[in-house]
């Protein structure tokens, strides 16, 4: 068996738009429903989401072979929380609030064997070999790891030059939502001040020649981004996307039975 090529790393290097969504539920159905229905990627989130080592390994169980690609978020960047979630068959990493071209190094070290990085070797015992079903896993794998950072602190914005001069980063995500909290207009990312800061962003990372990546429910912003180079977008929220819908519908249903006086 080889190892499984990571079609979305392959996709913003090559140029190309992958369209995500972002799973909050931790609900291994849910992720199933959305695994397919038409996205190029989808985050399972650890950091603001309920979930833990073992859901998440449900989820990249469900996700394998579903058109869309899992991308996972830990809470943290820490170097041992990272190995688990490679072990358990992550392919990419979303890593939140870096700050700095040193934590950035750090988090390279983190997803690579030595001599070039940190990551223990201990992959017969996970996903990541297909329980040694892949007999090169170690020579091979990181050929097929992906990481990406999220700048989203004006500590990031100020480093995000040096951020981007190291190597081996295969992508920089803006997160509006945190960086306009960080900016003095919390809940309002569509700030004027925050929407500058986002687009001098995302050029940046771009004429960089790395790829370019966000999270946004704002369409405006979604073109805007697309439209100056952005490679990966995220435009929805299963939590968002759930709750709305179920509103609407006791909305509707209040309206038509009680509003009516039946």
């Amino acid at each position: 068996m080889q190892i499984p090529k990571n079609p979305f790393k392959a996709a913003i290097h090559a140029g190309e738009m992958q369209t995500g969504c972002w799973l909050g539920l931790a609900e291994p159905y849910l992720a199933e429903i959305s695994g397919s229905a038409g996205f190029d990627w989808v985050v399972v989130d650890a950091e603001h989401a309920p979930n833990d080592l073992r859901s998440i390994v449900t989820h990249l169980q469900i996700l394998d072979g579903l058109p869309s690609h899992a991308v996972v978020r830990p809470p943290i960047g820490e170097t041992w929380m990272i190995k688990q979630y490679l072990e358990a068959g992550a392919q990419t990493v979303l890593v939140p609030m870096v700050e700095s071209a040193e934590q950035a190094r750090q988090l390279v070290r983190a997803i690579s064997y030595p001599p070039h990085g940190t990551r223990g070797v201990g992959s017969a015992l996970g996903r990541s070999s297909r329980f040694t079903a892949i007999p090169d896993y170690l020579n091979t794998a990181h050929a097929e790891l992906c990481l990406l950072v999220q700048i989203e602190t004006r500590a990031g914005v100020a480093a995000l030059d040096d951020i981007l001069a190291v190597d081996g980063i295969d992508g920089v995500f803006i997160g509006p939502a945190d960086l306009a909290a960080d900016m003095g207009h919390i809940g309002n990312p569509g700030a004027p001040e925050v929407h500058a800061t986002i687009i001098t962003c995302m050029r940046k990372i771009i004429a960089a020649g790395t790829a370019a990546g966000i999270l946004t429910t704002d369409a405006k912003l979604q073109s805007e981004c697309a439209e100056i180079g952005a490679r990966f977008i995220a435009t929805s929220i299963d939590v968002t996307l759930f709750a709305n819908a179920m509103r609407g519908a006791a909305t509707q249903t209040n309206a038509h039975l009680k509003g009516s006086g039946k």
